[in-house]
């Protein structure tokens, strides 16, 4: 019976032993896990790779941002309404910045706004005046370039030296006879709205150069801006006629367009005067009716 429990024992070891073996068997011996960059055929370790963007090329005039006498493109603007708001003609943008196409500018892009000889103060404002083209009258007693004499007259005594080109007001008139149907308001309304029928003359209020007749900016119609001098400009909207081409030269009272409705919704003249580009109130400007 003993040698029945000795091989019984015996078994059940020999048992134990081949359970221990078969979970021996099933285990698997793995290494620390150690984290390593790539490595080059040689071996050696190289660094991960990080993408770099490539460098984004500045807007033409970025280092003018900032600057007097540069204006930066805002969204929404064209050189038309930048010529409003700093009192130049658009054609002069162009040709001050060397701008291939006029219709291509970016938001961010830095312009000058200023002739390229003038000196700008701090504030903006242009302190070497450029006058405006004046055709002088060929006095009496002289040839005319046709060869041509002109009527001999009475010598009159000599005047006094005509000053220089002032960059004060101009002396404007009302541009329409009509009621006011909206004054100034800087934050709604950037000059006077002026009542009339269709086809009404609309008069030139001072006298002044054409720096941009058309139908280019939105919400103005029709539209004519008048430079005066280096300060001032006026500007005549929602026109049905356009009767002046731009570099025009006009004088006071001079019918310059048929009042209209374009780009509005009645009948009416949208006139405003600007100093340096700004809105001011036509009415300080204007005579009392």
């Amino acid at each position: 019976m003993w040698g029945w429990q000795g091989r019984g024992a015996v078994g059940s070891m020999v048992v134990v032993a081949l359970l221990m073996a078969g979970c021996a068997s099933k285990t698997t011996n793995r290494a620390p896990v150690e984290e390593r960059g790539a490595q080059s055929s040689s071996g050696e370790a190289v660094a991960p790779s990080v993408a770099v963007a490539a460098p984004v090329k500045p807007l033409p005039g970025a280092e003018n941002a900032g600057k007097p006498g540069y204006y930066s493109v805002k969204p929404g603007d064209t050189l038309i309404r930048i010529g409003l708001e700093t009192g130049q003609n658009w054609r002069d943008l162009v040709r001050w910045n060397g701008l291939d196409n006029p219709n291509l500018i970016e938001v961010g892009q830095v312009l000058r706004v200023v002739p390229p000889s003038a000196t700008v103060a701090e504030s903006g404002a242009v302190t070497r005046p450029v006058g405006a083209a004046v055709v002088a009258p060929v006095p009496a007693g002289s040839t005319r370039a046709n060869g041509t004499p002109t009527a001999t007259a009475t010598p009159a005594p000599a005047a006094p030296a005509a000053a220089a080109p002032s960059e004060d007001d101009p002396g404007f008139m009302w541009p329409t006879s009509g009621a006011l149907l909206a004054g100034f308001d800087e934050a709604k309304n950037k000059g006077l709205d002026l009542a009339g029928k269709a086809g009404d003359p609309v008069l030139a209020a001072a006298d002044g150069r054409v720096v941009y007749a058309g139908a280019g900016l939105r919400g103005y119609g029709n539209l004519i801006i008048l430079k005066h001098n280096n300060t001032f400009l006026t500007a005549y909207a929602h026109n049905q006629l356009l009767l002046v081409k731009e570099d025009q030269a006009v004088r006071k009272g001079q019918k310059i367009a048929e009042m209209g409705n374009s780009d509005a919704d009645r009948v009416k003249l949208h006139f405003e005067i600007r100093r340096q580009g700004k809105p001011v109130d036509p009415s300080r400007y204007l005579p009392a009716r």
